[in-house]
């Protein structure tokens, strides 16, 4: 029973998520480079097809992954953008002002960042928005080890910088990942758009005819050669936050799904991703264009993007930081914005096909996150110790001060 209450207490931590995350990530390192190697790619390699009459899908498990599982994670983004949007952190445009544009920054920056590195190869340089992402889970999962000795506002800076960076991404997929458009497909998938948006404005109660027509616009925006994960999005847009008795579907499913996506849809993801092969590898491979690129856009490109929009957001009097929270915070929050991870290795994916290319990826997130990780953790774990010093001798001057009164 002891036991039971452990996996309890652990799984509702708010570090949980990273910290499996993490784990699911190591174990991919080790399988990769084991006796385990070749079964471990050739599994990933293995078709799964479901056909009717020939016709259907027939995919490596690797992009069943990649764009199957995916899509329940964009699902989850999307239910979570709109009820922010609704109701939450980005309804007041006033609050979104200055996390808006720190996320732009934590975009812009990165991205140039890659691109100093490769732009003279035309190949590596197709992959310049790998280290313009922010991976939420890990990246909240580092906070939360800090617990209460942050303010609270600060975490929610931090989740709306996210939240709006996924938005980013998404865009960013949409408009710059699609190789191939078959429009006939896309015609056809506003069939089922019409189903949703009817189910949506009728207020509808059950949840299954919503996800059944998410399923086929899947399916057919997957046809269409627009990357599949983006049905998730627009299904998740058409999901009822109020149904006809007043109850809200939204939250019911974000609810149900949260566990199941947070627990094994991305650690899954990670585990399929992120086994970079490092025999043979030397340092000189590291410092490469490509891993360099991607490892320097998220320590140093998310670093001055989101701390650099900040401060001058700030400076030019548009906004102010949020209560409580100091400047070594935001330092130390735009070095955890740095961990890209999920985000990161799933545009390292659409963005290349070699897999020495999709090994140099993956070297270069894991350096870059892990390096933006530490990092993140060291400035805010001293910032916090600091603000505790600095509040104890106020509460140690407070009596000297009553004594001589």
């Amino acid at each position: 029973m002891s036991l039971m209450r452990a996996f309890d207490r652990f799984f509702r931590h708010d570090a949980a998520g990273g910290v499996l995350l993490m784990a699911s990530a190591v174990l991919a390192l080790i399988v990769a480079n084991s006796a385990l190697s070749a079964g471990y790619h050739d599994l990933l390699l293995k078709k799964f097809s479901i056909l009717l009459d020939g016709e259907g899908l027939s995919k490596p498990l690797i992009l069943w992954i990649n764009d199957g599982l995916m899509a329940v994670f964009f699902f989850l983004i999307g239910l979570e953008l709109k009820r922010e949007m609704v109701e939450g952190k980005l309804k007041n445009p006033a609050d979104v002002m200055l996390p808006g544009l720190a996320a732009v920054g934590g975009m812009v920056l990165p991205a140039l960042v890659f691109l100093a590195f490769n732009w003279s190869d035309p190949v590596t340089r197709g992959g310049w928005a790998i280290p313009a992402a922010t991976d939420i889970a890990f990246a909240v999962g580092v906070l939360a080890l800090l617990g209460k000795r942050l303010p609270a506002a600060l975490k929610i800076f931090l989740l709306t910088l996210a939240i709006l960076d996924d938005l980013g991404a998404i865009l960013i997929i949409a408009l710059f990942y699609t190789k191939e458009l078959h429009v006939d497909y896309l015609f056809i998938a506003l069939l089922p758009l019409a189903g949703l948006y009817l189910l949506n404005r009728a207020g509808a109660h059950r949840i299954a005819p919503i996800v059944l027509l998410g399923v086929v616009l899947w399916v057919l925006v997957l046809k269409s050669g627009v990357h599949a994960t983006l049905a998730g999005v627009v299904t998740a847009f058409f999901v009822p936050l109020k149904d006809k008795y007043g109850k809200s579907p939204l939250h019911s499913l974000e609810h149900a799904l949260s566990p199941y996506v947070l627990f094994l849809i991305v650690p899954v993801f990670a585990f399929a991703n992120a086994g970079v092969v490092l025999q043979g590898l030397t340092l000189g491979d590291l410092f490469a264009p490509l891993p360099m690129g991607i490892a320097a856009g998220l320590v140093i490109g998310k670093q001055l993007g989101v701390f650099g929009a900040t401060w001058l957001v700030v400076r030019a009097g548009w906004a102010r930081l949020p209560y409580g929270v100091t400047w070594p915070q935001i330092y130390g929050l735009a070095c955890l914005a740095g961990i890209g991870f999920t985000m990161s290795l799933f545009i390292g994916g659409l963005s290349f096909d070699s897999p020495d290319n999709m090994n140099a990826v993956r070297l270069g997130v894991l350096a870059g996150s892990a390096i933006s990780a530490i990092t993140g953790y060291v400035v805010l774990l001293m910032a916090a110790q600091r603000r505790t010093a600095e509040a104890g001798e106020a509460d140690a001057d407070e009596p000297a001060a009553a004594a001589q009164n």
